[in-house]
């Protein structure tokens, strides 16, 4: 698995979803504060949104599963001067880790599971997520039409993969900015979630 993702990492053109700078829904999350405290960038790629939350004040930590988009994140952060870290790790084996965090984002990791692999990410993200954090995420929308790119989510689909303790602060349509017009998909229809860690029975 590791390798595959490799792969993405170190063809001659970048990965589809690596635009060389955040993402514009996360860009108004962080200027409107909401990217602050301990965060975990997951599945943070080459860093871009890990980079962006340090530099409006969060203490940040990027993890992905490739070794090879972690060496051009750390590579990006040299020299910064920001709080940020940058580790390989496996998003969906986080419980145990020791670690705890105020914020989590995500922005094109959740639609790339499985049912199985969905439920096994979640309940990572909720074992390192502290009651009350917030978990942002921008995944591809049932309203992108066509099959070019990755699964489909509908919100049905997110409420029901984060229904026990979680509650969802907001869900709305946003997009998805990609860096290949040639995918015939330049901006993808996606859902930007709010969801908030709560515990169970509440």
């Amino acid at each position: 698995m590791t390798t595959s993702w490799d792969g993405a990492y170190t063809a001659s053109a970048p990965a589809p979803w690596d635009i060389g700078r955040p993402q514009p829904a996360f860009v108004r999350l962080a200027e409107q504060g909401r990217l602050s405290g301990q965060l975990l960038d997951s599945g943070c790629g080459t860093g871009e949104h890990t980079l962006l939350a340090a530099r409006h004040g969060a203490d940040a930590l990027g993890v992905d599963l490739s070794p090879r988009a972690i060496e051009l994140a750390r590579a990006k952060a040299a020299g910064s001067g920001l709080a940020v870290r940058f580790e390989v790790a496996d998003a969906t084996e986080l419980a145990g880790t020791g670690l705890s965090f105020d914020t989590i984002i995500d922005s094109g990791v959740f639609h790339v599971f499985d049912d199985p692999d969905r439920s096994r990410y979640v309940a990572s993200l909720a074992a390192v997520l502290r009651d009350g954090g917030h978990c942002h995420l921008l995944c591809f929308s049932e309203r992108q039409p066509g099959t070019c790119g990755p699964r489909r989510v509908s919100q049905d689909d997110l409420r029901a993969a984060f229904a026990p303790g979680w509650e969802f602060d907001g869900l709305q349509e946003a997009t998805f900015e990609l860096n290949r017009p040639g995918l015939g998909i330049p901006v993808a229809q996606a859902w930007l979630a709010d969801i908030r860690r709560v515990r169970p029975g509440r």
